[in-house]
């Protein structure tokens, strides 16, 4: 994929309450446990962007805020020229271990490091958040007139297990980093998705959802999943890892079956955009 890193006076950056680096710090504290308990979270609503971005086509896509790789791998895996990029040089690291032959770079989603019109499709699942505006400007930056975008985030209507677990990590971390959960948080309210990428000059095409589900085997195995999450680190930091693990577990038991296997079910949303053609 030939492709040339492109910066300019225009771009507009990251809002200043986001540091990138101080985020790609947090979602990587815990990188190994992320990318084999956690990510998979996501094959649900990456079976939908699969579809929908057709891997297969040998399309040039980038997956924006990619964390250690899973969406990456799976595109080019059926077939598409993939590039990549994430805040977190743990994450990134297993990227780039578990898809060699994509072009995976370091980076903030709020200036991407490759030229204007770069590609035909561009995906981030649960990467671009509700105060983000300005990274959905520089993914239309980067597609091609007629290209699509695909964008999760968890919503607010269907199963949301996760919730509690969220909850109990904000209500034992510092009340700054609460109010950013709140904040970024606000693209599951109804509209709030299809706004932002009308604000950056798409068309939106599509808003479905799939329920997405994940399962670890007992209930150690789910708390080192959910504590390798970055809204997990203010908690830890805040109030110690005794009390965020008793609070977290405490409000998962509904979530153990029968056999002991813990079973997360949660609403998750997929806004599909296209880019308009010029002319």
């Amino acid at each position: 994929m030939a492709m040339t890193t492109e910066t300019s006076p225009e771009r507009s950056g990251a809002p200043d309450h986001h540091d990138w680096e101080q985020a790609g710090d947090a979602w990587g504290h815990a990188a190994a446990d992320w990318a084999c308990l956690f990510e998979p979270y996501a094959l649900d609503i990456l079976l939908a962007v699969a579809d929908r971005l057709d891997f297969g086509a040998g399309g040039r896509i980038v997956d924006i805020a990619c964390g250690s790789g899973l969406g990456t791998r799976l595109a080019a895996a059926a077939g598409a020229s993939v590039a990549a990029i994430d805040a977190s040089p743990a994450l990134i690291d297993i990227a780039r271990t578990r898809c060699p032959e994509a072009d995976v770079r370091l980076g903030s989603m709020f200036e991407l490091p490759w030229a204007s019109d770069s590609f035909d499709a561009a995906m981030s699942i649960n990467g671009i958040w509700g105060d983000c505006d300005a990274a959905l400007d520089e993914a239309h930056r980067v597609i091609r007139p007629g290209g699509l975008l695909a964008i999760s985030f968890w919503g607010r209507h269907g199963p949301a297990d996760l919730r509690g677990v969220f909850k109990a990590f904000a209500s034992l971390s510092p009340p700054t980093a609460t109010e950013g959960m709140v904040r970024t948080a606000g693209i599951g309210k109804d509209g709030v998705a299809e706004a932002m990428c009308e604000r950056a000059g798409f068309e939106v095409i599509e808003h479905t959802s799939r329920v997405s589900t994940i399962e670890w085997s007992d209930a150690e195995t789910a708390w080192r999943a959910l504590r390798s999450s970055g809204p997990a680190v203010p908690s830890l930091r805040y109030s110690g890892e005794d009390v965020v693990r008793a609070a977290v577990l405490a409000g998962i038991d509904h979530c153990c079956d029968r056999n002991g296997i813990y079973r997360f079910r949660n609403d998750h949303h997929l806004v599909v955009a296209r880019k308009p053609t010029v002319g």
